[in-house]
Order: C-alpha cells, then sequence, then structure tokens
C-alpha cells in the first residue's frame, strides 16, 4: 500500500546543497503538460536541465473542459485521473531519457506537481488543482510535492500567482540590477513585478505579483467555436480584424480593474467577453479579445512601484504578433520574449513549480503579501513519499 508520509519529508529529500527538481504544469488553455529540471536550493537556481511537452489528446482537452467550474462529482474526478495519467507518462519518460543521457549524474530529487486547475474562487470557495501527488510518488519512487496554493487560501491570500519566487530567482540568475516585470500570457495573463537589489524574495517590496486579466483563454474558446481552430496562430485572424472600441471599452469597466493588487481570476470570470463580441466578424471579434488582452496588461501596469526597465513575456501569447505589437505601442518600456534572455518561455512555469518544490522541501516560504495578499510569508504544499507498508 502507498500513502503520502509529510514525517518523511526530511529523510527523503536532502537538507542542504543543490537538488535536481522536476517540474510539471498544466495551464488553463489546456494544451497540454509541461515537464522541466532545474537545478537549484530553493534560493539560487545553478541551471537547467531537460525538458519536455505532452499534448492533451483531443478527447481529453474536452473532458478537461467539461469539468472547468466545477468542485467534485465525477467530471472532476475523470479530469483527475487524465491529469495524473498525463503527467505519470511524461515525467517517466523524462526520468528515463534523463538517466540515459547522463549515466553519471544523480537521480531527480523531488517532484513539483502543480496540478490541472478547474475552479478558483479564493474568495469564497477556494481554489481546486486535480491530480493525485501520492500516486505519482508511488509510481515513479520520487517524493511529489503538490497541491501548493491550498495554504495560502487558507491564510486569506488569493493562491496565485506562485510563479513570481521563481521569477525573482530568475532576476538573479540574469544578475539584473533594475526593476523588471514578468509577464505571463497562458489562458489567464500574470505580471510579476521584480526588484532584484532586494536580498531576498520574501522581502517587502521585492514582489509585486498578480493576474493582469484574460489573455489566451478568450481567444482560444472563440476560434475555436467559429473557425475550428485551437488557437489564432500567428495572430493571423486578428491580423485582418479592426478593434471595436465599444467593446473594448466595456470590458475595462468590469470592477476587476479597480481593484488594488493582489488580485487573481479563475479562467471563465471574464465569459461575457465573449457576449462583448457575438456580433463581430470572426476577425474583428478576435482583434477586439487581443486588444483586451493588451489592454488589461497595461491598467495593471499601473501599479508597478516604479518603471521597469523591460517587460519579459512568456507563455503562449508570445507567439502572437499581433497581440506583442499591441503590447509594445502600450506600454512605456521595452516589450520582449523571454527567449531574449536566453529563458525558455514555453517551460518557464513547470521549472517554476520546481524550483518551489524544493522551497517547500526545504521550509522556504512559496508565497507573501505582496504576490497573493496572503497574511503572511507562506510556504504552502503537501510532500508525498513513496512508502511501504509491510
Amino acid at each position: 500500500m502507498t500513502r503520502s508520509n509529510p514525517s518523511a519529508r526530511l529523510s527523503a529529500i536532502p537538507k542542504t546543497g543543490v537538488l535536481r527538481a522536476l517540474g510539471t504544469m498544466s495551464g488553463t488553455s489546456l494544451d497540454g503538460v509541461d515537464v522541466a529540471i532545474v537545478e537549484t536550493d530553493g534560493v539560487v537556481i545553478h541551471g537547467f536541465g531537460a525538458s519536455a511537452y505532452r499534448a492533451y489528446e483531443p478527447v481529453e482537452r474536452v473532458q478537461l473542459a467539461a469539468a472547468l467550474g466545477q468542485w467534485q462529482g465525477p467530471q472532476v474526478e475523470a479530469a483527475g485521473e487524465i491529469v495524473t495519467r498525463a503527467h505519470a507518462a511524461l515525467l517517466a519518460q523524462v526520468l528515463v531519457e534523463d538517466t540515459e543521457a547522463e549515466a553519471d549524474q544523480r537521480a531527480v530529487d523531488v517532484i513539483g506537481f502543480h496540478g490541472q486547475t478547474l475552479a478558483h474562487a479564493p474568495r469564497t470557495q477556494g481554489t481546486l488543482q486535480v491530480g493525485d501527488g501520492a500516486a505519482l510518488a508511488a509510481e515513479l519512487n520520487t517524493p511529489v510535492v503538490w497541491d501548493f496554493r491550498s495554504d495560502d487560501v487558507r491564510l486569506g491570500g488569493e493562491g496565485a500567482p506562485l510563479a513570481p519566487f521563481f521569477h525573482f530567482a530568475c532576476a538573479k540568475y540574469l544578475k539584473r540590477d533594475k526593476p523588471l516585470c514578468f509577464l505571463n500570457l497562458g489562458g489567464v495573463g500574470n505580471l510579476t513585478y521584480v526588484d532584484p537589489r532586494f536580498e531576498a524574495a520574501e522581502d517587502s517590496g521585492a514582489l509585486l505579483a498578480f493576474d493582469t486579466g484574460p489573455a489566451n483563454a478568450p481567444i482560444n474558446d472563440l476560434v475555436q467555436a467559429r473557425c475550428g481552430q485551437m488557437m489564432d496562430e500567428g495572430g493571423a485572424i486578428a491580423r485582418g480584424g479592426v478593434v471595436e472600441t465599444g467593446a473594448l471599452e466595456l470590458f475595462l469597466a468590469e470592477p476587476y480593474f479597480a481593484r488594488m493588487p493582489p488580485k487573481s481570476l479563475d479562467r471563465n470570470d471574464f465569459a461575457e467577453m465573449i457576449t462583448l463580441v457575438s456580433e463581430l466578424t470572426d476577425s474583428d471579434a478576435t482583434a477586439t479579445l487581443t486588444a483586451m488582452c493588451a489592454a488589461a496588461v497595461a491598467q495593471g501596469m499601473e501599479h508597478c512601484p516604479e518603471p521597469p526597465e523591460v517587460v519579459l513575456v512568456t507563455g503562449g501569447g508570445r507567439h502572437n504578433p499581433v497581440l506583442m505589437e499591441m503590447l509594445r505601442v502600450s506600454l512605456d518600456c521595452p516589450v520582449a520574449p523571454i527567449e531574449s534572455v536566453g529563458l525558455d518561455g514555453d517551460m518557464l512555469e513547470a521549472q517554476a513549480f520546481a524550483h518551489l518544490a524544493v522551497r517547500v522541501a526545504r521550509g522556504l516560504p512559496t508565497s507573501c503579501p505582496g504576490t497573493t495578499g496572503v497574511r503572511a510569508c507562506v510556504g504552502g504544499g503537501v510532500v508525498s513519499v513513496p512508502e511501504r507498508e509491510d
């Protein structure tokens, strides 16, 4: 019988030194699973390792989409099984390939498993990420850190975004000495303002983070429903359209944009965006939704304590040249894909949960008042260690 064994944390995971951590991410775009290896002590990034991606099958994507917004029931259970199975297969593949690549390197010490967010309402019902970390620990014979968000929510935080502590480590890794922003454009957009002049991520003033607004999710939903495409590949549909300014103004009048950060969103919190563009042509509707994403970011930038030196864009949105151009026009600082500084925008979120897993194992905080609005610094996460009973 295999079970979660939190008391085995210290004996299962080395207490000091640099660890090889394998992180996972399955985002609200529902495209697939990312996994990536990071070498870190939980504070400093020492290097990056192998990474891989597994797309969800069409039937899996349909089942996951059907469970969005639900907190329990058969569809949620089915979604959890899909997520666990997809992660197990990809993680096992990477672990084998990593071992074969360099037989003399040590094995992965810990896995950071984010799971799939189905529902997120931190001020009322909480947050729900499905997927069984204990089952993964047993199958892969490796400690797994998971359920990263629940402790933060229980202590009054938004539970998101959680990547900012990793963003701070990235800024230090890049040897930056001026404030900069990391902008993740996945299903939902989130912004991290980093001041690397501070010593530690948990220092007051070192980080400010929040969800800017919807990003790829409504665009993907619209083009899938109207055009049968998973996304607006290369911004091709939006490029031929005209932005409906009336719809854009109504969107920006939403109370969410008047709230001070930290703040977070569920994937479907702005579902009415589709209604605002329902009478428009495919190209005009897509252009308008794209402009809404960029305008939400511009609104969010007003909360930065100082003008950032640059905005580094990660997530799928950076591949959309129309969206990137809208950002460059609307922001008062350079905007560039994160690859411009040598990082991997496809894997940054997975790398973040590798880094966070080590922080949890070391008893370090993973969120703070400036990132989620939590009352005090908290290190959230469950540690599952494979254990056999006689």
